[in-house]
C-alpha cells in the first residue's frame, strides 16, 4: 500500500486539509483518499476507496471526492507520479499472475 500526504479542499469553503493521505491499496486493488480527521484524530470525515476495486483509476476517485464536495486537485506531479507507478506496478503483477495460472491450468489439464 502507498501512501502519500496531499492537500484536499472543500470546494465551498476552500477550507483545506494539508496532511490528507492519497494512496493506492494493493490488496483492495483501489486508489483512495482519507482527509479531515475529527478533533481525537480517531474517525475521518472522508475515506474514499475502502472496498474492492472501488476506484481503478485516479479520475474514479476525484469524480467520488468532487461528489462529497471535495477536491485534492492539484496533485503535485511527483505524487502523480508515483500513485501512476505504484498502480501499474500492481496491475502488471496481477495480470502476470493470473497468465501464469490460466497457463498453468490449461497445461494441467491437456
Amino acid at each position: 500500500m502507498s501512501r502519500y500526504t496531499t492537500t484536499v479542499t472543500r470546494t465551498a469553503s476552500r477550507h483545506a486539509d494539508l496532511d490528507a493521505i492519497i494512496g493506492y491499496d494493493r490488496l483492495l486493488q483501489t486508489f483512495f483518499l482519507q482527509a479531515f480527521p475529527d478533533a481525537d484524530g480517531e474517525d475521518l470525515e472522508l475515506w474514499l476507496g475502502t472496498d474492492f476495486r472501488e476506484f481503478e483509476t485516479l479520475s474514479q476517485l476525484r469524480t467520488a471526492a468532487i461528489a462529497s464536495g471535495l477536491d485534492f486537485i492539484p496533485l503535485a506531479s511527483g505524487i502523480l507520479y508515483k500513485l501512476l507507478e505504484d498502480h501499474v506496478r500492481e496491475v502488471h503483477q496481477a495480470v502476470s499472475d493470473t497468465i501464469i495460472q490460466d497457463i498453468r491450468n490449461r497445461t494441467s489439464a491437456q
